[in-house]
């Protein structure tokens, strides 16, 4: 994305009917602009951060009733100049709004224009823009804090502490080539040696990739077992309603089914799987094929037990040979067979929670043991989860590597300060502080238009 000195404008609310919807425009000719669409009903200059009623105007035709407002430079969402115009939320009005600010000098925004406008005006570093896009996709409480933590500065402190400690082991090595005769180049080179290690280890403590994708997707459960143990009536308990099909006939189930709910503020994928058994109908065949596939990219697999009946051959082969996370004792409401000391024996230990999901009963319970599979909210051991940030501090990690090793073997000071250089730059491309003009772009083209 190239930045300009162009007049932008876009819809800022989402797209579809509402009561109100909200217009934004930003750049220099902001409110020359908005002058030549709306007028104040006091006929006013419009004052700046102060909402003022009027109309917006096509020539002399009143368009709408709205409100307006003037936030300028730099006090601004982009740091420029910039005006919002909130209107009833008929998408047609929003058009035709959007064509007389188009005619009246502004050009349609890119798709997060005004992001990248902040970003490049220095209000925002890269990974509070990414935050931005994080928080309007959040799809949990869980989601919505870490993006706040973000958005808020969290990744950008851990990394500028890396940077910071990089940039002191640079000076350092400088130093040493600079003043021989004053500073020990073998202490020297021992001191970056351990320093470099720290910084690497806990770059790579705080790497989880999991940790991004279920605060962003939500944590995977699936749930499996042998036919008809009650795995479609514990999905509809989790639910909350009559999402599966519950029949005794086995082999109900002839397809994986994910829904989606919130459980103690995150969010969580729950999949119903066919009955994993040895059968001739081609049908229920893929089905199991495709649990199968479920249960080998699942977070959690849960083991739905028949707690009225006493184990099986075919519940010690539903997990096709991989171990459950978590055994569900299932059917609470009649007369209990197998206990759950017995299921966790024969299961390697796994934690086992009793239910009886008609009655909704040890599902609390349930909830507490399927979140603590999460990992702890704000830890700093997972404070790189997007997969861009992990994959450059990962790189950074080994140019770290390269330094030690390059020390190790005797080699000048000036070729470790090299690597570390190299590990600086990587690291600074997280916070955008030495991202090319091509990745720029390719972060914010995952964005909306509008944002």
């Amino acid at each position: 994305m190239t930045y300009n000195q162009d007049t932008i404008a876009a819809q800022a609310s989402a797209a579809g009917e509402g009561g109100v919807a909200i217009v934004r425009v930003s750049g220099p000719m902001c409110e020359t602009i908005l002058a030549r669409v709306f007028q104040p009903k006091n006929k006013k200059p419009l004052q700046n951060r102060m909402l003022t009623f009027g109309y917006v105007m096509d020539g002399e035709q009143i368009v709408d009733e709205a409100m307006a407002v003037i936030m300028r430079a730099p006090y601004s969402y982009t740091r420029e100049d910039v005006a919002e115009i909130q209107c009833h939320g008929s998408q047609t009005l929003v058009r035709r709004i959007l064509l007389l600010l188009l005619s009246a000098g502004a050009r349609m925004a890119e798709p997060g224009e005004f992001t990248c406008r902040a970003f490049l005006n220095g209000r925002i570093d890269l990974t509070q823009a990414e935050a931005v896009m994080r928080m309007v996709h959040a799809g949990s409480e869980r989601a919505m804090r870490s993006a706040v933590r973000q958005m808020e500065g969290g990744v950008s402190a851990f990394i500028r502490q890396a940077r910071d400690g990089i940039t002191g082991l640079l000076a350092s090595l400088a130093a040493a080539v600079d003043f021989p005769d004053e500073v020990e180049e073998v202490e020297t080179a021992q001191a970056v040696m351990e320093s470099c290690r720290t910084i690497r280890q806990r770059l790579l403590s705080a790497c989880d990739v999991r940790v991004g994708r279920i605060e962003d997707e939500g944590l995977r459960v699936v749930l499996c077992g042998r036919p008809n143990a009650g795995k479609s009536s514990l999905l509809n308990a989790l639910l909350g309603g009559e999402r599966a099909i519950v029949t005794d006939v086995p082999g109900t189930t002839r397809d994986t089914l994910t829904e989606s709910v919130q459980l103690a503020g995150v969010r969580v994928l729950l999949t119903d799987t066919a009955g994993l058994r040895e059968t001739g109908d081609a049908v229920e065949r893929i089905g199991v094929e495709r649990a199968r596939k479920a249960l080998s990219e699942a977070d959690v697999r849960v083991l739905v037990l028949d707690g009225s009946c006493p184990l099986t051959e075919e519940d010690g082969a539903a997990l096709l040979g991989l171990a459950p996370h978590l055994v569900v004792l299932s059917k609470g409401d009649l007369p209990a067979v197998l206990t759950e000391e017995e299921a966790s024996k024969a299961f390697g230990g796994a934690p086992v929670v009793s239910i009886c999901a008609p009655r909704r009963e040890g599902l609390d319970k349930l909830t507490q043991a399927l979140t603590a599979f999460v990992p702890e909210d704000g830890a700093e051991s997972s404070a790189l989860s997007q997969a861009r940030h992990v994959e450059a501090a990962q790189r950074a990690c080994a140019s770290l590597e390269d330094a030690v090793r390059a020390l190790q073997d005797g080699m000048p000071l000036d070729i470790a300060a090299v690597d570390l250089s190299a590990a600086l730059d990587t690291l600074g491309e997280i916070t955008g502080e030495t991202m090319t003009e091509e990745v720029i772009s390719q972060v914010f083209s995952r964005f909306c238009v509008g944002k």
